[in-house]
């Protein structure tokens, strides 16, 4: 057998191992959700609308398509407490917001979720250029925000303390819609200020997140002050958001890091996340592959499918196009199906990530025209 027969032949092992595992975290979610000692109160009221019963009728992943489509009206408006896991009552409980630029915000009820997808993320993380015990800066949203409590709890899980910035989202989608570019422009300075002062401060910050619009700004103001991103001392980035695209990423490597990790030392994680699904890693980015980026759910807690547009039961073939449909099994909160504000391109398992992913990831065509990207 040659090579690449041989690493074939292990990488279909691991994916048969991944999908038993998947399906038999499918069954269990399903039962501690549906469950009338376990499961939350919203679920075991939904149940009764069902024409199947989920104890009995679902045995592996692919029976979440007897659920209808999860409908992100559900989560707007409360009682935010019908989400709550009878099996959990009684634990300190958050609620993070998304949206909520116009009506009433989606929430979503979290115990230890948001720490536990931290934590399996900060093993993908290189400790050469995310040092254990650096301290960060957190230039992103803040407020009630999954992202600002989660990037928190992954540098002090790290050994770190956590420097953050105020922002708030949907303000600057306000300023946006109103058209009020120089409003904008002065709050986005705002908000780089806040970032430079924390830099320049002696903290020793060696690790960040960021979006990719206030990376470009924060290095576009370095640089107007005769610096470059390597005077930071920062030498790990984790980032996230739909504006990151290959163009981006080859600009932001090329012309503000000064060449790719193994010249600058300056590492950049793009990531894939929002407060329902947790955190999908890419597989790293190389100038080899023209610096595609292609994101891996962190299965089996979460499930990301590219599906048919006209048939969200469908999943589309390996470098097709479809739209994300996420699926969320954690004993917090079960999302059965739900058509992501995205679309994009399924990829192929590989040795990393036994399961397929998505890349190119950009706003919904159907919804496009209609999306405001703030800081994201």
């Amino acid at each position: 057998m040659t090579t690449d027969s041989t690493a074939a032949a292990n990488l279909e092992t691991r994916q048969q191992e991944a999908k038993a595992r998947l399906d038999a975290h499918t069954v269990e979610i399903v039962q501690w959700h549906f469950h009338p000692s376990t499961g939350s109160p919203f679920w075991l009221e939904k149940k009764a609308e069902l024409d199947f019963d989920p104890l009995t009728d679902v045995k592996e992943f692919d029976d979440l398509k007897k659920f209808p489509l999860f409908e992100d009206e559900w989560l707007r408006g409360g009682p935010i407490r019908r989400w709550v896991p009878q099996g959990l009552d009684g634990k300190p409980t958050y609620v993070f917001e998304t949206g909520g630029t116009t009506g009433i915000p989606k929430s979503r009820m979290v115990i230890d979720d948001f720490r536990i997808d931290y934590e399996m993320f900060s093993e993908t993380l290189p400790d050469e250029h995310f040092p254990k015990g650096s301290n960060w800066l957190m230039l992103g949203p803040s407020g009630p925000r999954r992202l600002r409590l989660a990037v928190e709890h992954l540098c002090q899980f790290r050994g770190g303390i956590c420097f953050c910035i105020d922002l708030d989202p949907r303000w600057v989608v306000k300023l946006i819609k109103k058209g009020w570019m120089e409003h904008l422009e002065e709050y986005k300075k705002h908000c780089i200020d806040q970032a430079l002062t924390v830099l320049s401060a002696g903290h020793d910050i060696k690790c960040m997140f960021a979006t990719p619009k206030l990376l470009e700004s924060l290095c576009n103001a370095l640089e107007e002050k005769g610096q470059s991103f390597a005077d930071t001392g920062i030498t790990g980035i984790f980032s996230g958001g739909t504006e990151f695209t290959p163009q981006w990423t080859r600009f932001c490597i090329e012309e503000f890091f000064g060449g790719p990790p193994a010249e600058s030392g300056i590492y950049m994680t793009p990531t894939y996340g929002n407060t329902l699904m947790g955190l999908a890693c890419s597989k790293p980015v190389t100038a080899a592959e023209d610096y595609k980026i292609s994101y891996y759910a962190p299965q089996p807690r979460a499930v990301t499918e590219v599906v048919d547009f006209d048939d969200p039961t469908k999943v589309v073939s390996v470098g097709e196009t479809g739209r994300v449909k996420l699926t969320t099994l954690t004993k917090e909160f079960f999302v059965p199906g739900f058509l992501e504000r995205d679309e994009g391109e399924r990829e192929a398992p590989f040795d990393l990530y036994p399961w397929y992913g998505v890349s190119g990831v950009r706003p919904f065509h159907g919804f496009a025209s209609q999306t405001t990207v703030g800081v994201y």
